[in-house]
């Protein structure tokens, strides 16, 4: 797979140099105002804080408290792996990570074949266009490698952390008490999030701090290109890997009447690997990518649009000690939040899990809003000589954090195991079967987008109304501006939103490594367990706090995706923004910018069209590759006279799961790339209208799709933990169900935020190729490349279906 790819990718990658030969007559910038040739930083020393404290100086702080976050992450997994662990489930765990790493090695050879892509676009950009010497192009390039590295690194610090924690959990519920099974797994979550955003924010600040002015933002661009490749890659394949495996082992409940990780079962290791590929894996490098975008998006509105350099280097200033104190009011807020737990149910025999975890997220968010507003107040208590200026900033992300700890509760309202919704589909499953199941859980998904819509909506506008006080006379479009801080608001509590979105696939991992171990089958294990560790055990407890807990793991995996989802698409305003800037000569000539212009309404139509085909993709893989994975898996599974499946037909399932995970990515990937292209050759305003589309589409497709999913996956939780109902026909029901939830909520509506992220950014360079290139070669040359992308374009969506459905496809 990986050699046909490479022979793809070469003959393509000549193609596109290609075009280097037409575009080499001219080298200027064609831009008056806009473009990544204007992203120029100002010098960091003319602005002082708080008495006297120069700009850099407040960041090198930054990068110390950076570096603090990163040594909290360490000292969390060094901790982790020093858990006490029975050596049945260690070897489970052990296993689970090395499959975890020989997917994630494929994987990253695959994100460099994709780079390649990107190189030679970015390389045609500011090699020939801009005409960048080649040692800045080099360096350009070299932090898209960084932007790559950084979201592939995470990703893999997740696995690592959340395949020590699944053992040291499942070993921890053996003594029946359930506060072990929450705090292990969030121990787990804290170390990733604290570590993901202090590297995010110490690669972000070395660039601000020692990366020359001219330099730097056209780095920032590379960077975040870098990033988001990564992160739509590894959310792509992870998301169709782990539905691959997921289903594949659920319909065996069915087809067999087997119990839940029937460790006979050989699509149960799988399904182990897939929670970590799809559920940490993905989510890392999302996370990690949402946060660096985010922030290039508020630089690049900034640089274009503040008039002043002093107010420039003011701002940029405030928005990375912001995102310090957020590092900052986290961390406290875990320990004063552990604390507190602990006392409370260390000695418990049942526990609400969803409460500490809600109180985290509370607590986080009043944290950080108080840090806001004080940090902002002896920062800039008077920017731009207005006195109130700090207060308005202030308010404006303290909307964005607000959605941080509400979007969560309204997401509970329609996924959580004490959701009326939820219930709403358990009940109609008991007459009405898997059928009245899906529909009940269409109508929480579809529900849940109209109020989450509403409430994004609502911050918004506050955050807008706020903008019109003042901010016009800092900045050109102040509403957009506004609108970029919510999105950074979003993210005021990074590392615990990072935090409760791992906690699940821990969980998750944790009740699979204890059936996998049939640690209840040893001879003579309690014995065992009393004199190697010094306690009793008791297996039936155990095994009810590991389910119980892995419904609060649905709900808080179902909880982060509307945020970063939001994120994204809040976020992607304010680089279009960027793009508009260098369309319309600094906001001269914006009468296109409207439904009475056509192309910009079509492109508002074609942008919904792509959402669709990409939901409708990324379903295909899955469906195709669960097929295979349950031809094999019921061919070759072994109920008479076996404990545990084969270590080879485990790695088989695996191994399909990879295969067709990688055929999906690679698809999706390359039409997405060239339909960027077609559409920014096509015509710029066309293309402003496609990327607003399909951020708008995107939010509420993913919403809907990835509630839906989690009321189905939680409503089969409590057919099995409330209601004891394994085995029966209600439970195949809400089995059939989750089926149809798990591609939802965890392959196409979690992959839209960052293939909308993608988009806008890559499309910053594609539209800014398209327009040059037609200044100087004429209208003819950028049609005919439009026209020759859109072929390519179609050629990969009819790939895509026709070329992955169940009947084209052999092993």
């Amino acid at each position: 797979m990986l050699l046909t790819a490479l022979s793809r990718v070469r003959k393509c990658a000549l193609t596109l140099l290609g075009l280097a030969l037409v575009m080499m007559g001219g080298s200027a910038p064609l831009f008056a105002q806009g473009g990544e040739a204007e992203l120029k930083l100002p010098d960091l020393h003319q602005a002082v804080f708080m008495g006297g404290i120069g700009g850099p100086t407040l960041l090198m702080v930054g990068l110390a408290v950076s570096v603090l976050g990163f040594i909290f992450g360490l000292v969390m997994y060094t901790h982790l792996r020093n858990l006490p662990v029975h050596k049945s489930m260690l070897e489970i765990s052990e296993l689970i990570y090395e499959t975890c790493k020989t997917y994630l090695t494929t994987q990253g050879k695959f994100l460099l074949v994709l780079w390649v892509f990107i190189g030679v676009i970015m390389a045609l950009y500011f090699g020939v266009l801009l005409g960048y010497e080649i040692g800045r192009v080099t360096i350009i390039l070299a932090f898209s490698v960084i932007g790559i590295a950084g979201s592939y690194g995470v990703a893999w610090f997740g696995i690592r952390v959340n395949t020590f924690a699944n053992s040291r959990t499942a070993f921890a519920s053996l003594k029946g008490k359930p506060f072990p099974c929450y705090a292990i797994p969030l121990k787990a979550g804290m170390s990733i999030g604290m570590l993901l955003i202090s590297v995010e924010l110490f690669l972000m600040l070395c660039i601000l701090l020692f990366v020359p002015g001219d330099y730097a933002g056209p780095c920032f661009i590379g960077f975040a290109i870098g990033e988001s490749l990564g992160a739509a890659a590894l959310r792509v394949a992870g998301g169709i890997f782990t539905k691959i495996a997921d289903i594949g082992a659920d319909l065996m409940k069915i087809v067999f009447k087997i119990k839940e990780d029937d460790a006979r079962n050989p699509g149960v290791i799988a399904d182990c690997t897939g929670d970590n590929a799809g559920d940490s894996v993905g989510p890392s490098a999302d996370g990690f990518e949402t946060y660096g975008v985010t922030g290039v998006a508020l630089i690049s509105f900034i640089l274009l649009a503040v008039n002043n350099d002093l107010t420039k280097v003011e701002l940029l200033v405030w928005i990375f000690v912001m995102r310090v104190m957020m590092i900052v009011a986290s961390g406290l807020s875990y320990f004063i939040n552990e604390a507190v737990a602990k006392a409370r149910y260390q000695h418990a025999e049942k526990m609400n899990y969803e409460g500490p975890l809600t109180s985290l997220v509370w607590l986080t968010s009043i944290i950080s809003i108080a840090l806001t507003y004080l940090v902002s107040y002896l920062m800039i208590p008077d920017i731009g000589g207005d006195a109130t200026m700090w207060w308005k900033l202030s308010s404006i992300i303290t909307c964005g954090t607000l959605a941080g700890a509400i979007i969560p509760e309204l997401v509970k309202v329609f996924t959580s195991v004490e959701s009326g919704h939820v219930a709403e589909v358990v009940t109609s499953s008991r007459e009405g079967g898997a059928s009245l199941n899906i529909l009940s859980g269409f109508v929480a998904g579809n529900f849940s987008a109209f109020w989450l819509g509403l409430t994004m909506m609502a911050l918004m506008a506050i955050a807008f109304g706020v903008s019109t006080n003042g901010l016009d006379a800092l900045m050109k479009a102040p509403a957009v501006f506004s609108f970029g801080l919510v999105a950074f608001g979003f993210l005021g509590m990074g590392p615990v939103t990072i935090a409760v979105d791992s906690y699940g696939p821990v969980t998750d991992n944790a009740q699979s490594v204890f059936e996998l171990s049939t640690i209840e089958q040893i001879p003579n294990i309690k014995g065992e367990l009393k004199k190697d560790f010094g306690f009793d055990v008791d297996f039936e407890k155990a095994k009810h706090h590991l389910e119980e807990n892995d419904g609060a793991g649905n709900t808080f995996k179902a909880t982060a995706k509307p945020v970063l989802i939001g994120t994204a698409v809040v976020g992607a305003t304010t680089m279009i923004f960027s793009i508009i800037v260098a369309l319309t000569n600094g906001l001269q000539n914006t009468q296109n910018l409207s439904i009475l212009y056509p192309p910009f309404l079509l492109g508002l139509l074609t942008g919904g069209a792509v959402i669709y085909w990409f939901t409708g993709a990324s379903t295909q893989a899955v469906t195709t590759g669960a097929y295979r994975a349950v031809e094999f898996i019921k061919a070759n599974i072994k109920l008479e006279g076996a404990t545990k499946a084969s270590v080879e037909d485990s790695k088989k399932v695996v191994e399909i799961c990879t295969q067709y995970a990688q055929k999906g990515m690679f698809n999706i990937f390359l039409t997405v790339f060239f339909a960027t292209l077609a559409f920014a050759f096509m015509e710029p305003f066309f293309f402003i209208g496609y990327l607003i589309s399909i951020a708008l589409f995107g939010l509420y497709q993913a919403i809907f799709m990835a509630n839906a999913g989690g009321a189905w996956d939680n409503a089969k939780k409590i057919v099995e933990v409330e209601l004891k109902a394994k085995g029966t026909p209600l439970h195949d029901a809400t089995v059939v169900g989750d089926t149809v939830g798990d591609p939802f909520k965890d392959t196409s509506s979690v992959a839209l935020n960052p293939i909308i992220k993608f988009t806008t950014l890559f499309g910053l360079l594609a539209v800014e190729l398209a327009v040059s290139l037609t200044e100087k070669r004429g209208a003819t040359l950028s049609t005919m490349l439009a026209v020759a992308f859109l072929l390519l374009t179609l050629v990969f969506v009819r790939r895509s279906f026709y070329g992955m459905r169940i009947g084209n496809l052999k092993n």
